[in-house]
């Protein structure tokens, strides 16, 4: 703690004290060349908060928690575009018994037929890139004992 406290109360007013600031507008026309290249630390730092501060405000730069090279979506970022939109939340039971052997759902929002597959996801990775498949569910055959 010592060590921020001694550059925020000694070295950083030092520093900013001894930057070739002039006092009005034109004298930065008069600066020399060593003038300038004291200046660029300051400079960079000031161009850097202020990217930070309006790529925050306006959503720009490549848009959060996506990917270094991917495009941001230009549709609707909601998964559930149509089925029970009336319900503040979508949410389906299903009995153990009912399953049968194996049962396929959805997980892409697109079947006619939700919650159950009806392989929608095939068009919709088409389309967009994405990789969504359906959650398969099945009964396991018990294991013949051998004595």
């Amino acid at each position: 703690m010592e060590s921020i406290k001694f550059f925020l109360q000694k070295q950083l007013p030092a520093y900013l004290k001894s930057l070739p600031v002039p006092d009005d507008f034109a004298g930065f026309a008069k600066l020399s060349g060593d003038d300038w290249l004291r200046l660029l630390p300051l400079i960079g730092f000031v161009v850097m908060v202020l990217y930070l501060f309006l790529a925050n405000l306006f959503d720009f730069g490549g848009g959060r928690g996506k990917d270094a090279g991917q495009e941001k979506s230009t549709e609707d970022p909601l998964v559930n575009l149509s089925i029970d939109k009336e319900k503040d939340k979508v949410a389906t039971a299903v009995d153990m018994e009912d399953l049968g052997d194996k049962t396929v759902y959805c997980r892409c929002w697109r079947s006619k037929k939700f919650p159950i597959c009806d392989g929608s996801h095939n068009s919709h990775n088409k389309e967009t890139g994405d990789n969504v498949g359906p959650l398969i569910v099945k009964r396991q055959q018990p294991e013949k004992k051998t004595e």
